[in-house]
C-alpha cells in the first residue's frame, strides 16, 4: 500500500510517500513516518484523513489500533499529519501537578516563619482545624499520586510538555494559595460542630471518590476496549459520579476551613469538571442510543445531583 503524507497546508512530510506491506496497522505507519523523520515519534503524531474542502466536518482521526484498509478501498493512501510537540506520559505530568500541593501546603503549616516574609511578626497558634486541614489535604494528593501510578489507566499514553507546566501553574498556585490562609496566625476558626461535619463530609467523599475510580478502572479493558456505561455505586445515579465526589470533597473541606480561597478553587475546578463532565455525557447517550441493538443509555443525573 502506497500512503502519502501531508501537513495541513498541503506539503508532502515524506517526499514520494511511504511503501508499506503486509496489510499495516496505522501503528506501522507511525513507526514507518518516525523512521523516515527521527524526530516525530508514534506519540507526537496525530494522522487524520483529508477534509473536502469547503466541509465543516470534523476530520477522521486513525486508530493506531486499526488497519489502514479500514480508510480506503483501494492501496493508495492520503493522511494530514500534525505534529503534536514533545510528549510526557499523563503519570509524569499527574504526578508534577500533585507533588506542587503536596510539598508546599506542609511548609506553611511547619515553618510560620514565612509570613514574616509577609510582613506578620506577631506568635501563631495553631488551632486543630489547621491540623486536620493540612492532614486532610496532604492525604488526598497523596492518594491522587498513588492512584495515578496503581489505579488509573489512561485512554491515551502522552500529553503534551506544555500541560506539565500550565497544569503545575494552576495546582501549585491554588496550594500556596489556600495554605497561605487556612495556616495565617491571624486565621479565624470555624465552629467545633462545622469543624466536624465538614471534615467527616469531606472524608466520605474522599473514600466514595476512591471507589469510584477503582469501578473506573475495571471498566477500562486492558486490551482498550471501547466506551461502556459506568455502572455500580453512585455510576448508577450520577455520569460522573469521580467528578461529583472530587467536588463535594472539597466542599466538605470549605465547610471545616472556610476561606475564600478555598471557594475559589472549588469553583473554579467544578466549572473545569463540570464541562468535562457534559460533553462525557453527551458522548454516552450519542454512542448509546438505543439503536441497531446498542443499549440505551439510562436517564441519570449529569455531575452535581441535585442540581445538574
Amino acid at each position: 500500500m502506497k500512503v502519502s503524507v501531508v501537513t495541513r497546508s498541503g506539503r508532502e512530510l515524506i517526499k514520494g510517500g511511504l511503501e508499506l506491506t503486509d496489510s499495516p496497522t496505522v501503528a506501522d505507519l507511525q513507526e514507518a513516518i518516525h523512521k523516515k523523520t527521527k524526530k516525530y515519534y508514534p506519540s507526537r503524531q496525530r494522522l487524520t484523513l483529508p477534509v473536502p474542502s469547503g466541509s465543516k466536518e470534523r476530520p477522521t482521526v486513525l486508530n493506531y489500533k486499526k488497519s489502514l484498509k479500514e480508510y480506503t478501498e483501494g492501496n493508495e493512501l492520503t493522511v494530514v499529519f500534525k505534529d503534536l510537540g514533545t510528549q510526557v506520559n499523563y503519570s509524569t505530568l499527574f504526578f508534577f501537578e500533585y507533588l506542587g500541593p503536596l510539598v508546599l501546603y506542609p511548609i506553611f503549616y511547619y515553618f510560620p516563619a514565612v509570613y514574616k516574609i509577609f510582613g506578620y511578626k506577631g506568635e501563631r497558634i495553631i488551632h486543630p482545624v489547621q491540623t486536620y486541614a493540612m492532614y486532610y489535604w496532604c492525604f488526598h494528593y497523596f492518594k491522587r499520586i498513588m492512584e495515578t501510578f496503581f489505579v488509573h489507566r489512561f485512554s491515551h499514553a502522552t500529553s503534551p510538555l506544555s500541560n506539565v507546566f500550565r497544569n503545575c501553574a494552576y495546582y501549585w498556585t491554588f496550594g500556596a494559595w489556600i495554605a497561605y490562609y487556612v495556616n495565617h496566625p491571624l486565621y479565624t476558626p470555624v465552629n467545633d460542630l462545622q469543624m466536624k461535619i465538614g471534615f467527616a463530609f469531606g472524608a466520605l467523599c474522599q473514600v466514595s471518590n476512591f471507589y469510584c475510580h477503582i469501578l473506573l478502572r475495571n471498566l477500562r479493558k486492558s486490551d482498550g476496549g471501547g466506551y461502556q456505561i459506568p455502572r455500580g455505586f453512585l455510576f448508577n445515579i450520577v455520569t460522573c459520579a469521580n467528578y461529583t465526589t472530587e467536588i463535594y470533597q472539597w466542599l466538605g473541606f470549605n465547610i471545616a476551613t472556610q476561606t475564600v480561597a478555598g471557594i475559589v478553587f472549588m469553583v473554579v475546578a467544578a466549572a473545569i469538571m463540570t464541562n468535562w463532565a457534559l460533553a462525557k455525557h453527551r458522548r454516552l447517550k450519542k454512542l448509546f442510543d438505543g439503536k441497531d441493538g446498542r443499549p440505551k443509555y439510562p436517564r441519570r443525573w449529569v455531575i452535581l445531583p441535585p442540581f445538574l
